[in-house]
C-alpha cells in the first residue's frame, strides 16, 4: 500500500512452484517447522520482554557477521538464537533436498531455480498436468480415494453409524474420510453426526474439516449447523 510492497495470494502463493516431496521429505519438514514453531513460542513464553521481531533482528544481524550490542546479546542468550539458527539451518536444508538441490545454495541461485521451475510448472499446466497442493481440496473430482471405495456405512435415523469407521492420522485422508461420508449420507448430518463415524475423532477436527470443505463448495452448510452434499 503506498510505497510498501503489497502481497497478493494471486501472484505470490497460488503460482508458487512448491516441491515435489517424498513421504518421508514431508514428515521431516513437517517435524522441523513444529520444532522450530514450539521453540519460538517457548522463548516468547518464558520471556516477556522477547519480541518476533527482535530474535530474527539478532538472527539476521548474526548471519551478517556483525557484532552484537549488549542489548542484543542478551536478546540472543534469552531466545537461544543459536538453536533458532540451527533449526532454520535444518528446515531449509530439508526443503532443498526435497526440491533436489544442493542444501546451502546462494540466494541467487536458489531465486533462478525457482523461476525456472516456475516455468516447467506453466509449460505443464498448458498441457493439462497440474501439481495440486492439496487435492482433495483442490480438485476433489480428480481423487479417487480409497475411503470412498471401501466405505459401506448405514446410517440410522439419528445419523450415527452401526459400525465407526478409524479416524485417520493425517489431514488429507481424514478429508477424504470425512468427504466420503457426507456423499453416502441420505440426509444433513451435524458436526457430532459426522464425528460419530469414526473412533476417537475430535469434535473441532471434524468441524475444522466441514467448515473447509463448506467454503470450497464440496458441502452446504444448512440454517440448522447442519451440513449436506
Amino acid at each position: 500500500m503506498g510505497n510498501d510492497p503489497r502481497y497478493f495470494a494471486t501472484q505470490c502463493f497460488d503460482p508458487f512452484p512448491f516441491p515435489t516431496a517424498t513421504e518421508d521429505q514431508t514428515a521431516t519438514i513437517r517435524e522441523l517447522g513444529a520444532q522450530l514453531d514450539r521453540h519460538r513460542k517457548e522463548r516468547l513464553e518464558h520471556n516477556d520482554d522477547l519480541t518476533m521481531t527482535a530474535l530474527y533482528n539478532v538472527l539476521k544481524k548474526e548471519r551478517r557477521g556483525e557484532d552484537l550490542d549488549e542489548e542484543e546479546r542478551e536478546i540472543h542468550e534469552k531466545g537461544l538464537v543459536g538453536v533458532l539458527k540451527e533449526l532454520h539451518d535444518e528446515l531449509d536444508a530439508a526443503v532443498a533436498r526435497a526440491y533436489g538441490w544442493a542444501p546451502g545454495l546462494p540466494e541467487e541461485e536458489i531465486l533462478q531455480n525457482l523461476v525456472d521451475l516456475n516455468a516447467e510448472r506453466r509449460a505443464e499446466e498448458e498441457e493439462g498436468h497440474v501439481r495440486y497442493l492439496r487435492p482433495e481440496y483442490q480438485a476433489p473430482e480428480t481423487v479417487e480415494t480409497q475411503a470412498e471405495l471401501e466405505l459401506d456405512v448405514q446410517i440410522g435415523g439419528d445419523g450415527a453409524p452401526a459400525e465407526p469407521l478409524d479416524w485417520p492420522g493425517d489431514l488429507k485422508t481424514r478429508a477424504q474420510a470425512v468427504r466420503a461420508v457426507m456423499t453416502h449420507a441420505d440426509e444433513p448430518l451435524t458436526t457430532e453426526q459426522v464425528a460419530q463415524h469414526f473412533h476417537r475423532a475430535r469434535r473441532s477436527d471434524v468441524q475444522d474439516l466441514l467448515e473447509t470443505l463448506a467454503a470450497l463448495g464440496h458441502v452446504e452448510a444448512t440454517d440448522d449447523g447442519a451440513y449436506a452434499t
